[in-house]
Parts: C-alpha cells; sequence; structure tokens
C-alpha cells in the first residue's frame, strides 16, 4: 500500500525523516556500486591479462546505453521506486552469486564479463528509476535541495567506496569485496521499501495504455514539444560534450605532459571533488536559488572558461584551484538542470525524461573522450581544451538565449 505524503512543502528535505530514509537507501547502492567496481577491476586483472580487465569492466557499457530508454519507460509504467527495489534486489543476487562461485572456484573471467552484462542490464531501467523518484519522496520546492543532497551523496560514496573495496579485497580477497558490495546494496531494499511515496498526477495503478514502443515514442514528443525540455537536453548535451574530455583521458595527459605524476592529477581531482561537494552543500543548507535557468547558463558559461583555462595552469596548484572552480560552477549547473529536469517534466514522462538526460550523459558524451585523446595527439592539448570549453560553452549559451529556459523558475 503506497501512502501519500501530507504537505510535503512544509518541512525541509533535510530534516524530513522520509528523504533521509531514501537517501540513506540511495548512499548504501552507490557504496555498494563502488566497491563493485573495484572488486570487479581487481577480480578481473587476477583473473586475466591487461586487456581482457579492460573487455570486462567495458562489458556493462553497451546494454545500458542500448536499453537505457527502454528502461525510461518501464519506470513510468511500474513505478520509480518498484523498479529500483527490483533492481537493487537482482543487483544483490548477482554480486552475492559471483562472491559464492568465486569463494568455491576459480572459474576465470566468464562469470565476471557475464555479471558485468547483468550489472549494465539493470543499470538502463535503475538509472531513470532513480532519477524520477526524488519528485516523489519530497515536494516540488525542495527538489534543489535533494539534488544538493544526493550530489553529496554521490561524493561520499566515491570518496569512501574505493579504500572500503581495497579493505574488503585485502582481507578476503574479490569474494569479500564482492560480498561486501552486495551487503551494502541489500541494506537499501528495506530501506527503500519503508519510504513513502507521494502520488503525482498521472501516476496510475494500470500504468501507461499501449505499447512500450509508443510510449517511448510519446515520451521522446514531450521533450521535443515542451518549451523548457528540449532546450535543456541541448544544453546539457553540449555541456557534457564539452566537460568529459578535458576532465578525463585529458587530465591524464595534462598531468603527464606537465611532470605532476599520479599524485599531481590526484590532487586536480580532489579539488574538483571539493568545489563539487560545495556546490552540493550549498543547495542542501540553502535550498531553492532564484532564476535556476539564468543561474545554469551563466554557469555553464563560466565554468567552461575555467576548463579551458586548466590547460593554461602555470602551476599544480593554479591547477587545483582552477579544478575547484570547474567543480563548482559544473556542481551547481548540473544541480539546477537536474532539479528544472524533475520540475518541468510531466510526472506521468519522469522516467522518460530521466531516462534521456542519463543516456546524453552516460551513453553519448563518454564517446568525446577517445576523439579528445586523438585530438590532443594532434593538435596538443591547449587547442583542445580550449574548443572544448567552446563547446561546453555553447551549452550555457542555448540556456542564456531560449527564452522559456532563461526564465524558469523551481517551485518555491
Amino acid at each position: 500500500m503506497t501512502a501519500t505524503l501530507a504537505s510535503p512543502a512544509s518541512v525541509q528535505a533535510h530534516r524530513d525523516p522520509n528523504v533521509r530514509r531514501w537517501l540513506t537507501a540511495y548512499t548504501c547502492s552507490m557504496l555498494g556500486d563502488s566497491v563493485y567496481y573495484l572488486a570487479l577491476s581487481w577480480a578481473a586483472v587476477r583473473a586475466g591479462t591487461a586487456a581482457q580487465a579492460g573487455l570486462v569492466m567495458s562489458a556493462s557499457a553497451l546494454p545500458r546505453a542500448v536499453l537505457m530508454l527502454g528502461g525510461g519507460v518501464l519506470a513510468d509504467r511500474l513505478g520509480p521506486r518498484r523498479v529500483v527495489v527490483g533492481s537493487d534486489a537482482m543487483r544483490c543476487a548477482a554480486v552475492l552469486a559471483v562472491a559464492a562461485l568465486l569463494y568455491l572456484t576459480s572459474p576465470g573471467l566468464w562469470p565476471l564479463a557475464l555479471l558485468a552484462l547483468v550489472f549494465g542490464t539493470v543499470d538502463a531501467v535503475f538509472v531513470p528509476a532513480v532519477g524520477a523518484l526524488p519528485a516523489r519522496v519530497t515536494g516540488p520546492d525542495q527538489l534543489a535541495r535533494v539534488q544538493g543532497m544526493r550530489g553529496l551523496a554521490i561524493r561520499f560514496a566515491s570518496v569512501v567506496g574505493a579504500p572500503l573495496g581495497g579493505l574488503g579485497v585485502a582481507v578476503g580477497g574479490a569474494p569479500a569485496a564482492f560480498a561486501l558490495a552486495g551487503a551494502l546494496i541489500a541494506v537499501s531494499v528495506p530501506l527503500l521499501l519503508s519510504v513513502r511515496i507521494r502520488e503525482l498526477p498521472g501516476d496510475g495503478a494500470d500504468g501507461p495504455r499501449g505499447t512500450a514502443r509508443a510510449d517511448l515514442a510519446a515520451g521522446l514528443r514531450h521533450i521535443r514539444r515542451h518549451p523548457v525540455l528540449a532546450p535543456l537536453m541541448l544544453a546539457i548535451a553540449l555541456g557534457d560534450l564539452g566537460f568529459v574530455g578535458p576532465l578525463n583521458v585529458g587530465l591524464t595527459l595534462l598531468a603527464d605532459h606537465r611532470g605532476w605524476g599520479a599524485a599531481g592529477m590526484g590532487w586536480v581531482l580532489a579539488g574538483f571533488g571539493v568545489g563539487a561537494g560545495a556546490a552540493s552543500l550549498l543547495l542542501t543548507v540553502r535550498g531553492r536559488l532564484p532564476r535556476a535557468g539564468l543561474v545554469a547558463g551563466v554557469t555553464i558559461v563560466v565554468g567552461s572558461l575555467a576548463i579551458g583555462a586548466l590547460a593554461y595552469a602555470p602551476t599544480l596548484w593554479a591547477a587545483v584551484g582552477t579544478a575547484l572552480l570547474v567543480g563548482l560552477l559544473t556542481g551547481l549547473s548540473g544541480a539546477m538542470c537536474g532539479a528544472l529536469l524533475q520540475t518541468q517534466a510531466d510526472p506521468a514522462y519522469l522516467g522518460r525524461v530521466t531516462a534521456v538526460s542519463s543516456l546524453i550523459s552516460l551513453g553519448f558524451t563518454p564517446l568525446s573522450m577517445p576523439l579528445a585523446a586523438a585530438a590532443i595527439g594532434v593538435f596538443g592539448l591547449g587547442p583542445v581544451y580550449v574548443v572544448s570549453a567552446c563547446v561546453c560553452a555553447l551549452g550555457g549559451v542555448v540556456a542564456l538565449v531560449v527564452p522559456a529556459l532563461r526564465r524558469a523558475e523551481l517551485p518555491r
């Protein structure tokens, strides 16, 4: 039986026990993911060659990208909480099964590759459902604050998950690390079941009518015809496209070129993480920022300038400071874009809208990484960083020149 939240706007999200239960469940799930990826990479390296381990680690990407839009349809049909609970239960069972198999025998790479494929498939439905869930846990006026809280959970999981997984490997090898990942994911299931879900307009016991293909087409039409969502998706795509290359493969090459080494690259990434964490903390404490569309556009443009400047930082500590600024600005713009997606989308289409934005960020924009690496080899670091910054800035320009998006506000 689903309970309806009463007067969600009367309680700030970070003071709401219901939101805190959801946040704890989400954090446990993200921690489990971090531990799982470390355990998978360790087990794959131990069981095969470096090339084979790379194939295992990338095996989840294809099903996640191919099935993501279908996952959004499923989240809207069945309800996001049901899909998230089912996804976590399946991931938990798969991880624990591999932990037991590795403990009892040495089966080689095939169970690891199969696990990666299962994870990618389940992620394709998990990610859209997770994105559609906050709107049903709190009121529209608290969604920016929830985006900040979610950002803090992601940062916490990324910082704590790796050493926690390393501890599991040190204590009992890959089986222990996989078991730890499964246990963390398992904790999220009863917590999610205890979360009270708010009914939204368009939520129905029977779900959307028609075929899955028709539902997907309807979701895409909803985005294309919406005065805010359509340009917002374009802004997100351009912003991510210009951001991913320089802050991933580009940063590795920059640290190597400048002689900073792995430790220096770690400091730059730490600066970015601190900035992104500060943005999440600001939104958690502050809650709503006025003129969300304008803030998103300005922060994307200014953040793009910081991205371009990163290649010309004269010292390591200047690069760390620049990366902190990049993290702060991209953290703010990302949270504003996420909150606008949550509040502008028709609730009946929220899973499909989240699926499209997730596919852009997790499926398409990572393709820019090999292109960025190849371009750096031909043209050098500086020009590629500048071009990437210009592409990113175009996303902010879209947000600023489209009146409906520039004037978009979050609910009070």
